[in-house]
Order: C-alpha cells, then sequence, then structure tokens
C-alpha cells in the first residue's frame, strides 16, 4: 500500500522524465537518421559513380569497335571506288590509243595517203589548167562579145543618125553636106543615108504592118470564140465531141474546195462557232424554260459531299474531316483503271557490267 502510494507521489515526476527521455530519444533519431541518410547518400554516390564508369569504359569500348569497322568499311569502299576509277582510266587510256592507232591508219590510207594526194594533186592541176585556159578562152569570147555589142551599138546609131538625116542627101541638082565636089569620093554618112528609108515612111510603113496585125489577132480571136460546127460523123471509139472537148479547153480556171480554202478553215470555223455559242448562250439546256422534264429529275449527290442542294465550299470554308459524321454511310471510292506497271523499273540502277543494282 505504502509503495502504491510512493508511486503515485511520483507519477508526476515519471511523466515529466518520459517526455524529456523522449525529446532525447527524438533528438537522437533525427541526426542518426541524418547520419544515416548522408552514409547512404555518399554509397549510393560511389556505387553510381562507379557503374558510370563501368558503362563509359565499356561504351569506349563499343564505339572504338564501331568506329574502326565504319572506319575500315569506307576505307574499302573508298578503295574500291579509287580502284574501279583508276581501271576505268586504264581502259579509257587504252580505248584512246587504239582509236589512236585505227584513225592514223584509216587516214593514212584513205584521206593522206601520200600517193593518192600526188594522183589527185597531179589531177588538180591539170584541171585547174584546162579551167584556166577555159577561162581565158570564155574572156576572149566576152571580149568579143562587148566589141560587137559596142559595135552593134555604134552602126545602131550611124543608122538612127543617117534616118533623121536623110534629108541632107545630096540630089542630081544640089549635092548634100557629105558629098563635097572638092573629094574624090562620098562619104561614109552618105552612103549610109542613101543605103536607109526615111523615118516617116518607115514609121508609116510600121503603123500599117501593127494595124494588120492587130485586124488579124481580132478575127483570129473571133474565129476561136464561134466555131463552126463540125459536121463530121463521130468517129468509131471511145472520143468525145469535139464541142466538148473545145468547151473544155476554154473552160477558166476553178480551183477546188482545198485549194480556195485555207488548210486551218475548218478549225477556224468550229473555233468561231463555238465563241458565238458561248457569247449568245445563257443557260447549257436551251430547252429547259419551256420543259417540265428536267423538274422531276432526281438530283445526283456529289462525291464530296452529302447535300441535297448544291457543292459546299469545300476548301474554303470547311473540309472534309470536319464533317466526318455525314461520310460515315458513304461507300469507299472505287477506282476505274487498273494499276500502270509501266515505271515499276523506274529509278532502278546498273552497274558498269549491266548487272541490276
Amino acid at each position: 500500500m505504502a509503495r502504491l502510494v510512493k508511486l503515485q507521489s511520483q507519477i508526476q515526476q515519471v511523466r515529466v522524465e518520459f517526455f524529456t527521455r523522449q525529446r532525447i530519444a527524438e533528438e537522437n533519431r533525427k541526426r542518426e537518421n541524418a547520419a544515416a541518410v548522408k552514409i547512404q547518400s555518399w554509397v549510393r554516390g560511389c556505387r553510381v559513380r562507379a557503374y558510370v564508369r563501368y558503362l563509359s569504359k565499356h561504351a569506349v569500348i563499343v564505339q572504338r569497335t564501331w568506329r574502326g569497322f565504319s572506319a575500315r568499311a569506307l576505307f574499302r569502299h573508298m578503295q574500291e571506288v579509287a580502284y574501279l576509277a583508276m581501271r576505268m582510266k586504264f581502259y579509257n587510256q587504252m580505248a584512246v590509243r587504239i582509236q589512236r592507232r585505227w584513225r592514223g591508219y584509216y587516214v593514212r590510207r584513205n584521206v593522206h595517203n601520200y600517193y593518192e594526194r600526188k594522183k589527185y594533186l597531179e589531177a588538180l592541176s591539170k584541171k585547174n589548167e584546162e579551167i584556166r585556159r577555159e577561162l581565158e578562152e570564155f574572156g576572149q569570147y566576152q571580149q568579143k562579145e562587148r566589141h560587137w555589142v559596142a559595135v552593134e551599138r555604134e552602126e545602131k546609131k550611124k543608122y538612127q543618125q543617117a534616118q533623121r538625116q536623110h534629108f541632107l542627101l545630096s540630089t542630081i541638082q544640089c549635092p548634100g553636106v557629105y558629098n563635097s565636089p572638092f573629094r574624090g569620093a562620098p562619104s561614109e554618112m552618105e552612103e549610109r543615108m542613101r543605103r536607109v528609108t526615111p523615118v516617116l515612111a518607115q514609121s508609116a510603113a510600121r503603123q500599117a504592118r501593127s494595124k494588120h496585125r492587130q485586124q488579124r489577132m481580132a478575127q483570129e480571136q473571133q474565129n476561136a470564140s464561134f466555131l463552126p460546127p463540125i459536121n463530121a460523123k463521130k468517129p468509131q471509139g471511145p472520143f468525145r465531141a469535139a464541142e466538148e472537148v473545145w468547151r473544155q479547153r476554154q473552160r477558166p480556171l476553178e480551183p477546188s474546195l482545198r485549194v480556195a480554202t485555207s488548210i486551218t478553215a475548218l478549225e477556224e470555223a468550229r473555233e468561231q462557232l463555238r465563241s458565238q455559242e458561248l457569247s449568245g448562250r445563257l443557260i447549257d439546256h436551251p430547252f429547259w424554260p419551256f420543259a417540265s422534264a428536267h423538274k422531276s429529275r432526281k438530283y445526283q449527290p456529289l462525291i464530296h459531299t452529302r447535300s441535297a442542294f448544291q457543292p459546299l465550299p469545300y476548301g474554303t470554308k470547311h473540309f472534309r474531316e470536319d464533317t466526318k459524321h455525314t461520310l460515315q454511310d458513304k461507300e469507299a471510292f472505287k477506282t476505274v483503271f487498273t494499276t500502270c506497271h509501266v515505271f515499276d523499273k523506274y529509278g532502278r540502277l546498273y552497274s558498269n557490267a549491266g548487272n541490276m543494282v
């Protein structure tokens, strides 16, 4: 009983000591927890750094291996390219050498053959001599022609002068200007005036001849336009009548449609008709205002819309993705034409040996 009373008297002290020890334990726990966290962080950092070093070491090994492999592959490719270029260069040099030998042989045999060239030059010199001789002869001929033309012109001029001065011709009673009594013989102009015809008489004779010629041509034209009928019998065989043949010969020129019109007349006429129709047409169906058949015609829906009245402004205000619910019950688009296999091999490459890459 006394012990119980003693404990009851000490209960306040026990309570204070309990809370004091609990506070001290809490403080120690926080310090120990911080120390444990610090130790754990240090250990974990050491482990992570060791693992990172391990990964870095192995990553360097992988990178070294891959870089060596890729470098060796690139070097082999460069070596192959260089070898191929060297081989193609060698082949080109050999081809050039073969072409040079063949072209030299061909030129020496056919183009610049010494003996053929010598023969050609000898023939050319002979031909040049012949042409030069012919040109000299032709020049002399032209010179003679010019001389004779000048002589004829001079003779014609003297003849016309003698015609104009025919009134100066000497007579028995009165000697002329060109027939002086102090000369032993008459002059050249006197002889010419004796031989020529006066201008007036010649012009009258020329007018008479031209008039006769005009009358004859007019009579021929009249006879040609009004031929008398031929009363001879029709010859046996596939011959036409003489009147029909004459009418065909005298028929004027009538060009065909192909000659009379342009080669693009049909296209021009079509374009003109089309422009006239487009300029004067109000609607595509001219009989619709007077008929009612189109009113009962069923509307054909469009591909990209479900509207029953008119096409929607697709692409300007909204797109197909905005109205997916209106296209759920529509059938999928079906292609009409089959696929084309023409471009299946487009873009493929071929090596020098002809193999497909």
